[in-house]
């Protein structure tokens, strides 16, 4: 019989053999011996290793070995590299997580594929593996091996990026080419191209020999040549020499030079790294790679631009950039490449007869009219834009028509004279004829519409162009024929019809803007429509909210350039309206550091102590807003700001700016300081408030926030009350997210409560609604706390997934979120009996979260108990005195708990046995049942050095009846000590004895035994025998005997086992002297 798959949770390793075919076809022979001695190989290491093979699993010279240890699996692979195997050479990749069975004998699924994968990746010698497993061997390689991190790629038809590893050790080969890397994400995000492109051939030729020999070539030349078609064209050419891709970098709508880094960053596909510089973060993802850049439109920026793109290419040694401008960047090294215009013989022909045909289908270039084509063509000095302009005006005009306006408008731009600067005769040349056939209404709206970025749509159009003045009606007919113009590009989307200028025809329209005088008037009903835009996601009480979120962030462009107007003319009142008006979306959508940097950049508009320009509430609330974001990002001024706030806002007679200002410093007071009851005190207030205003929405935000602040003071109570309150008015007024945020927080309150299977559950749906709704602010937090619940039920298999999910998620929030992760893990690793793994865990969640005090407390708490587990109790007492003076609530609780095991450890009951009866007392405060099982087995095996064994039974009964009732699972780390004093109980006592004793203890209530384990001192006063005699939890049992229940009915009433009643039974006859249930009965009713 074949040896059983393990299940679970098992690393795979798959390998092959590097180009066997071609070894088959052309050495046979040497073939056929190294395979032998690759079989024999496999079945000494795969047997040392104790791994196992699935039959027939694999195809050709592939092979597959499955393993319950990650760390077995590594040594495994390094021994099958070390094997004298030549010719041939095996790559590996190897992979840790759930696996199902196809049959008894073979895999199937998501983490087969994702370990072959990973083996495609590899060379020949190589071994490779997956995140998952790194993290897992990162503390158990063999002697002399190292992981060098090869960064993190997309594997072929998975949807997320992996992270990838090398195995390295000094007898093997170490240095291999880079990846395999064939996936589309290392192809770049070059825009598809919808239209032919014509022409140009000698161009591509020339340019593709100059891009091969310099690191930065610029394609200049004026607006309409084709400069941005020609590099995109250029860059699909040359991008299978990119093995880092061909990535493409829009710069047109950017209105300020600060944020050309996150332009570049967002185009790569980058989130924010904490801790790490937008620009580092871009030098971190490209690296040592091959990669192509092409930054269009850069023009308008040139020192920004410049500066980027000279730090990019200093820290990227194999970068390349394509650029395109009108004027060169002025960088050392630069190679300026001016874009003709297109050959007049053929090329414009050609394009003009191509976009001709797409205008009017039935059109074709004859003998007739190819002299009249060739003239209109050299009339508009072969630009690209001009002439596709030209070509799409055949629907209206005739051949000769088109010519004629042509004629005139030359004439008018030059003032009868051709000696004008060339780039304003081809820039006029291409757009001005089609301006001419506008009316004057219809070239005002041409005009105004420059002052949108990346589009508009037609309510934009009506208030910003039109002024609110005319009819809606109106301006969709100029619309229209704007957009038959050419003029326009009218798009479908999701929210619906938007519409755009082409960059160079913008440039066109702001130039005419310019020239009438009206521009700081349309540029400032710009600022005034999308401010009230913004406004309105902070008036929520609507059913279309979500929908508001996504037409936000649609307009990003546009609030960008309302942002740059207002700092352009020093208007900062209305900018810092901006900026908090738009907190709904920088919280939800993960621009939480783009919204930083907003205010950021303001206040650095405003003199130190001078804000006498801006309306005092309006100050404040913006201080407020600033302090909120910064507080989820680790900013260190955050509290600073809060209390600025909330100062001004005590000043001002504005109540609801007070509830705002007030919730700000409650969530920065219970995220980052032992200041519990000074969190509770504001949150209290500003609900009051919200509740007299009558704002149910700030209501139910109030109620999450309070709710986090009270899970980091570890108050179950307080969670939960917050909580569900905040749910409730959630759910009545359709406040989704914030919604959401208190079901995770109802998740919290569960499994602090000791109702695990209820917090998974909450957990579960507020993780798939949140991914569901974009709303990946919360995916961290979600997964930290199903990962931990997961951990207490003992699903360590989840757990450990979910937690390395919050790791890679974190990753993408930043901020407050770093560490939880991690956090998550360590609990995995302590379910999972590997406290040298949870103390790295830890470590690692600490390094993180240094900054949020009362969190770090409850983690060096975890770092303790790993250092007990491990024997250091040293090291373990120094953890908990860190924790225990800033620690409150659960946190404090298990604190208690920990120094209490740490001093049993040491022998020193009597400390042990006063902390564990304080770790009760804050149970009993808090609500934080979750910890009450480790804390009663702990203080049984306090009063058990004492003696008092009768009591320690009971504490250990009660603690088994909590685990049962929660599905609370002990940790593995934990078996051996209690497995050790239940058994010097069991000799201590005798069997009944021992069993009346447990029992008593499973038949209390959590409250009940609380009291009892924090009174009991090991005195019995209850007298032996007689009605006296008998326990609480024996009158129970005789009361439901006398109501005429059976066994198994009154262990159902009472949560306990059937024999648990029996034990009752038994002892109470014994006590009383009776032999039968009817004796019993008749006594109760003597007694009653």
């Amino acid at each position: 019989m074949p040896e059983m798959l393990p299940t679970g949770t098992v690393t795979l390793l798959l390998a092959d053999v590097e180009g066997s075919t071609r070894l088959w076809q052309t050495a046979p022979g040497e073939m056929a011996d190294a395979i032998a001695r690759l079989d024999r190989a496999l079945s000494q290491v795969v047997d040392k290793h104790d791994g196992v093979r699935p039959v027939e699993q694999g195809e050709g010279d592939s092979f597959v070995v499955a393993f319950t240890s990650a760390t077995d699996a590594v040594a495994c692979a390094l021994d099958i590299q070390r094997a004298q195997l030549a010719p041939i050479r095996v790559r590996i990749g190897i992979h840790t997580g759930d696996v199902r069975l196809r049959d008894e004998g073979n895999y199937v699924g998501a983490t087969i594929n994702k370990a072959a994968r990973l083996r495609d990746l590899a060379h020949g010698g190589q071994t490779v593996l997956s995140g998952a497993a790194a993290e897992l061997v990162a503390d158990g390689l063999p002697p002399g091996a190292w992981l060098v991190e090869l960064g993190t790629h997309r594997l072929r038809d998975l949807p997320r990026a992996e992270r990838v590893v090398q195995l390295c050790h000094q007898d093997v080969a170490v240095e291999f080419p880079p990846l395999r890397v064939t996936d589309d994400s290392a192809k770049g995000s070059l825009p598809v191209q919808l239209t032919n492109f014509i022409g140009r051939r000698d161009e591509l030729t020339e340019l593709r020999t100059v891009l091969s020999d310099n690191r930065l070539l610029t394609l200049t030349g004026a607006g309409g040549v084709g400069k941005t078609r020609l590099a995109l064209e250029l860059a699909a050419a040359v991008a299978g020499d990119f093995p880092g891709g061909a990535w493409c970098v829009d710069l047109a709508p950017i209105p300020h030079p600060d944020v050309i880094a996150v332009t570049v960053a967002l185009a790569l596909g980058l989130p924010d790294q904490p801790g790490l510089s937008t620009i580092g973060n871009v030098v971190r993802f490209v690296g040592d790679r091959a990669v192509l850049l092409v930054v269009d439109n850069c023009e308008h920026m040139l020192d920004g631009t410049s500066s980027i793109i000279t730090q990019l290419l200093g820290r990227c040694p194999n970068l390349i950039v394509l650029a395109t401008s009108r004027e060169p960047l002025g960088v050392a090294g630069e190679v300026s490449w001016r874009v003709p215009s297109l050959s007049l013989d053929d090329d414009a022909i050609a394009l003009f007869t191509d976009r001709a045909k797409r205008a009017r289908p039935d059109f074709r270039v004859t003998d007739d009219n190819l002299g009249v084509v060739r003239d209109l063509c050299r009339r508009l000095d072969g630009l690209p834009l001009a002439i596709e302009l030209a070509a799409a005006r055949v629907r209206a005009l005739s051949l000769p028509e088109i010519v004629v306006g042509l004629n005139d408008r030359f004439r008018l731009l030059t003032g009868g004279s051709r000696t004008a600067v060339r780039r304003q005769q081809t820039l006029h040349a291409s757009v001005d004829w089609s301006h001419t056939l506008l009316t004057d209404a219809e070239r005002k709206l041409f005009h105004s519409t420059a002052v949108f970025a990346g589009g508009f749509d037609l309510d934009a159009a009506c208030s910003v162009c039109a002024g609110g003045l005319a009819e809606r009606f109106h301006v969709l007919d100029q619309l229209t024929l704007l957009v038959d113009k050419s003029l326009v590009v009218a798009e479908q989307g999701r929210l619906g019809t938007r519409y755009r200028l082409l960059e160079t025809i913008r440039q066109y329209a702001q130039e005419h803007l310019g020239a009438s005088g009206d521009a700081d008037a349309v540029r400032g009903r710009h600022r005034d429509h999308y401010l009230r835009m913004a406004t309105a996601l902070d008036a929520p009480q609507r059913n279309d909210y979500e929908r508001r979120l996504d037409q936000a962030e649609v307009e990003m462009d546009n609030l960008r350039a309302a942002l740059g107007w207002c700092l352009e003319t020093r208007d900062i009142e209305p900018a810092l309206m901006l900026a908090s008006a738009l907190v709904p979306l920088w919280r939800s959508r993960l621009r939480i550091r783009e919204g930083q940097a907003w205010f950021d950049t303001v206040f650095a508009e405003v003199p130190p102590d001078d804000c006498a320009a801006v309306e005092r509430a309006v100050w404040a609330r913006a201080l407020a807003d600033a302090a909120t974001l910064g507080t989820w990002l680790g900013a260190a001024d955050s509290m600073e700001l809060a209390e600025r706030a909330l100062t001004i806002a005590r000043e001002v007679d504005d109540p609801a700016l007070l509830a705002r200002a007030l919730t700000s410093y409650g969530l920065i007071a219970g995220y980052s300081s032992a200041t519990g009851p000074e969190a509770r005190a504001c949150f209290e207030e500003a609900g009051r408030i919200a509740r007299e205003l009558g704002d149910l929405w700030r209501l139910s935000q109030i109620c999450a926030w309070q709710a986090y602040a009270a899970i980091s003071a570890g108050d179950a109570r307080a969670v939960r009350a917050a909580a569900e309150q905040g749910r409730d008015i959630a759910l009545a007024i359709g406040n989704s997210y914030d919604g959401r945020e208190c079901r995770l927080g109802l998740g919290w309150a569960l499994l602090m409560g000791a109702d695990v299977p209820g917090a998974v559950a909450q957990f579960r749906e507020v993780l798939a609604e949140a991914e569901d709704a974009r709303a990946m602010f919360l995916a961290p937090a979600c997964l930290h706390g199903l990962g931990s619940a997961l951990a207490y039920a003992g699903q360590v298999g989840e757990a450990r997934a979910a937690a390395l999910a919050a790791i890679d998620a974190e990753t993408d929030v930043g901020g407050s979120m770093q560490g939880i992760g991690h956090s998550a893990l360590t609990l995995v690793e302590l379910a999972a009996g590997d406290p040298r793994a949870a103390l790295a865990a830890s470590e690692k969640a600490l390094r993180q979260m240094s900054s949020q005090v009362i969190l770090a407390s409850g983690q060096r708490v975890r770092s303790a108990e790993a250092a007990a587990a491990l024997g250091e109790p040293d090291s373990a007492r120094a953890w908990t005195d860190q924790a225990i003076p800033v620690a409150a609530g659960w946190h404090l609780a298990k604190g208690l708990q920990v120094r209490a095991q740490t001093s049993l450890a040491q022998g020193r009951h009597g400390d042990g046995e006063r902390d564990a009866r304080r770790s009760l007392a804050c149970i009993a405060d808090s609500g934080a049942y979750l910890q009450m099982p480790e804390t009663l087995e702990s203080l049984a095996t306090a009063v058990t050095g004492r003696g008092a064994h009768s009591e320690a039974v009971q504490l250990l009964g009660a603690a088994a009846s909590i685990r049962r009732r929660g599905g609370v699972v002990r940790f593995a780390i934990h078996d051996a000590d209690y497995s050790a004093v239940l058994e010097r109980l069991r000799e201590a006592l005798a069997a009944n004895e021992f069993e009346s004793a447990w029992a008593e203890g499973e038949a209390l209530s959590i409250d009940d035994a609380i009291r009892f384990g924090i009174r009991a001192q090991g005195t019995r006063q209850r007298p032996d025998t007689g009605w006296p005699a008998l326990t609480p939890a024996e009158l129970d049992v005789v009361r439901l005997v006398c109501e005429g229940l059976g066994n198994k009915e009154i262990a159902t009433r009472l949560f306990i086992s059937p024999r648990t009643v029996q034990a009752h039974l038994s002892h109470v006859f014994t006590k009383l002297g009776l032999s039968s249930r009817v004796q019993l009965v008749q006594e109760a009713a003597r007694h009653s």
